[in-house]
């Protein structure tokens, strides 16, 4: 930012430069105009006179004549060279105001204000992000925590904390890559934070892809050694798991699990049903669900069921007013027909950020064939009107064409 007001301070004064010497040159041809004239018109009174032709009376009259004209000549030569360098001078006004405008225009004198801004409330931002003080960060207050994080970072070094803050900023905002470097830079400091650990867990479950599924699988098992109990790491793990094909795996992730969930957690009732403890068809809308729930009726047409039939089925929730992350996400087969899928906050993908937390949610349902729910937006999809939580749990229908 600083730079490229340096850079257009810099072109201006070269710009005033050129024009103060364009003027001067040309003041200075006008100047030697007159003087030329007048040396050629005496010149040819004085032969004129020599040779006879005019009275030595007519020569002396005709010669201050000549000399009256000559510095009426000079007197206005003076008075219109004054006028390039107010020219000039205004010019150069114009030119400062107008670097100024476009400074202002191209968003840097913002980005300089907001950067200011970010520096001077990073402790308040700090008190209501993370110790829950006052009111949420809004979108654009997030975005200048994230700011301010960053600048503390450069001027005074690595720090742990702010890289986990950032980290955690990065992957609401659904920037999965920004959010799994950071985490890999604070876990750098902190190998064995547990809350780093499972948060860039998070992410790389996300993300998917072989190679972070097995990053995600060793961190998670380092948060085990530390607390065997931690019930989002054995969540984690079971998914991790069902994403890399172990289903004995995930069976055994899901069998320790449960018994430490108490019943009045969300995804106690998903852990019976991946342990065949309770039947599919019963999870429906008369069903008394705890916390809130979304059951959406999907239909696949047999066009795109067959055209993406190695590909992957996503339905998920989204905030209409917050951060892109997803509230809630099923991760299923595709199918042909007709099937009814529930998301609940026990399908959140961020801790702290589940269906709870948005009163207006919109609903989407997504075909893709690279396996990435935030990364494919070319496959077809289609997605609900605004829906309200009015009641603990709503019901819909989607149909998914070509």
């Amino acid at each position: 930012m600083l730079m490229s007001l340096s850079f257009a301070g810099a072109l201006m004064l070269v710009l005033i430069v050129l024009l103060l010497l364009f003027f001067r040159r040309k003041g200075a041809g006008v100047q030697l105009s007159p003087a030329v004239q007048f040396e050629e018109k005496l010149q040819l009174l004085s032969q004129a006179r020599d040779n006879g032709e005019l009275a030595e009376q007519d020569f002396t009259l005709a010669a201050a004549e000549l000399k009256t004209q000559y510095l009426q000549q000079q007197q206005n030569q003076q008075r219109v060279s004054g006028s390039p360098t107010a020219w000039v001078l205004g010019t150069s006004v114009l030119v400062l105001l107008g670097t100024v405008w476009l400074y202002s225009l191209t968003g840097h004198f913002t980005a300089l204000q907001n950067w200011q801004t970010a520096q001077q409330l990073l402790p308040e931002y700090g008190e209501r992000a993370l110790l829950n003080k006052g009111e949420p960060l809004t979108e654009e207050e997030i975005n200048l925590f994230a700011l301010a994080l960053r600048t503390k970072i450069s001027k005074e070094g690595d720090d742990a904390v702010a890289w986990f803050v950032i980290g955690r900023i990065w992957l609401s905002k659904g920037m999965l890559d920004d959010a799994i470097e950071a985490f890999e830079k604070a876990l750098a400091l902190t190998p064995n934070r547990i809350n780093v650990l499972i948060s860039y867990s998070q992410a790389l479950l996300v993300a998917a892809g072989d190679e972070h599924l097995a990053k995600a699988a060793r961190s998670l098992s380092n948060v085990l050694q530390q607390d065997p109990d931690n019930t989002d790491a054995l969540s984690m793990l079971a998914m991790v798991a069902e994403e890399r094909g172990d289903k004995e795996q995930a069976q055994q992730a899901w069998q320790l699990l449960l018994p430490k969930l108490e019943t009045s957690d969300p995804r106690y009732a998903l852990v019976q049903q991946k342990l065949g403890l309770m039947p599919a068809e019963e999870q429906n809308f008369e069903t008394p669900v705890s916390g809130r729930q979304v059951n959406i009726e999907l239909t696949i047409s047999p066009e795109l069921a067959e055209k993406y039939k190695t590909g992957t089925l996503f339905v998920f929730a989204k905030a209409v007013d917050g951060p892109p992350l997803p509230l809630a996400v099923q991760k299923l087969p595709v199918f042909s027909g007709t099937q009814t899928i529930t998301l609940s906050e026990a399908q959140a993908m961020q801790q702290g950020w589940t269906l709870a937390n948005a009163d207006r949610i919109q609903i989407s349902a997504r075909l893709s064939l690279s396996g990435q729910v935030l990364n494919d937006e070319n496959g077809p999809q289609v997605q609900s009107d605004e829906l309200s939580f009015d009641e603990a749990a709503l019901r819909l229908s989607l149909s998914l064409q070509p």
